[in-house]
């Protein structure tokens, strides 16, 4: 399908329209939400501030954070449609060096409003801060919630190849016959998505580091492919998807670069200004995007940095 028709289509808006493709709104994202008609949302894919101390939330106690977060969980609620999922990712609150894993502090909040969780996700990534007296942290959480039982799952969209598509029924009526389905067999839930495999829940996609492609200004950056297989299970061509805490406009990019319709918020004046440059270098096809499914970069044992420097050996010894 062509996913921009119309000068229309292309118009990036600053507040809620009906029809637009794109929404990008610079503000609380409580003010957006009021203005959406109820069940009007087919998926909401967000990374809410982890109450970390970056540069684009302040700091508070993990009750009082979760406090401000309950508003807009009610909002997200009243404007989901009842077939509609929602996609809560999030990661660790840490303290004093003690974790609090923000997953399960989440879960009551959602559950309190009727939402039924249907996976928990783990996102993992080879990139970040390395600990001095802990593991270092590899890894955050998606939390997979659906409004009710009647909701939207294109699973034929994410089936993978049968590992044995030959196998038969050996016994009853269809003794004989194909025992699997011939689209491929429904992934477990447990991914690690590396190539076109969807067969593990470890998801296994580059965060946004260094040199990855779409690096930009904001500290904790979405993988646009990470909204993608989101956007594509959990959606039909032509719903809307929704991020509140939208950041640099990942979660928008994703969707319209799928045939759906994007809507974000954020408070940022800088972020907003990237997201709105991001949408139009993307609407041009120029914008750098990781392709959906690339292979992890594995390097070969001859490339220097994947060799000891000398000065290690005397360190190794005495280990030794």
């Amino acid at each position: 399908m062509e996913l921009f028709s119309t000068e229309h289509d292309l118009r990036i808006y600053d507040h809620y329209e009906d029809q637009a493709r794109v929404v990008l709104y610079c503000g609380d994202c409580r003010n957006l939400l009021g203005s959406i008609p109820d069940k009007s949302i087919d998926l909401v894919v967000t990374s809410p501030p982890y109450n970390l101390g970056k540069e684009y939330e302040s700091r508070t106690s993990l009750r009082q954070y979760l406090s401000l977060q309950e508003p807009v969980i009610c909002e997200l609620s009243r404007t989901l449609k009842d077939s509609g999922s929602i996609c809560w990712q999030v990661g660790n609150y840490v303290k004093d060096g003690e974790v609090f894993p923000l997953d399960v502090f989440y879960y009551d909040a959602f559950k309190n409003l009727g939402f039924r969780l249907r996976n928990r996700i783990v996102w993992r990534f080879n990139h970040g801060l390395h600990a001095s007296k802990r593991f270092s942290g590899r890894y955050e959480v998606i939390l997979w919630f659906t409004k009710t039982d009647q909701y939207l799952f294109n699973l034929d969209r994410v089936r993978i190849p049968a590992k044995y598509p030959g196998k038969r029924h050996f016994k009853g009526p269809k003794l004989g016959l194909p025992s699997g389905n011939p689209l491929g067999k429904n992934p477990s839930d447990i991914w690690d998505i590396v190539a076109t495999d969807w067969d593990k829940e470890v998801w296994d996609i580059p965060n946004v580091k260094a040199n990855h492609p779409e690096k930009t200004k904001h500290p904790c950056q979405f993988p646009i492919e990470l909204v993608e297989r989101c956007v594509l299970a959990l959606t039909d061509d032509g719903g809307t998807v929704l991020d509140p805490y939208c950041g640099v406009g990942s979660t928008i990019i994703a969707a319209v670069k799928n045939g759906r319709r994007g809507m974000g918020a954020e408070l940022s004046v800088d972020y907003v200004g990237i997201a709105r440059k991001r949408l139009e270098r993307s609407f041009a096809g120029e914008l750098p995007i990781r392709p959906l499914g690339k292979p992890i970069h594995q390097p070969s044992g001859h490339e220097k940095v994947s060799q000891p420097p000398p000065e290690w050996s005397v360190h190794q010894k005495g280990l030794l």
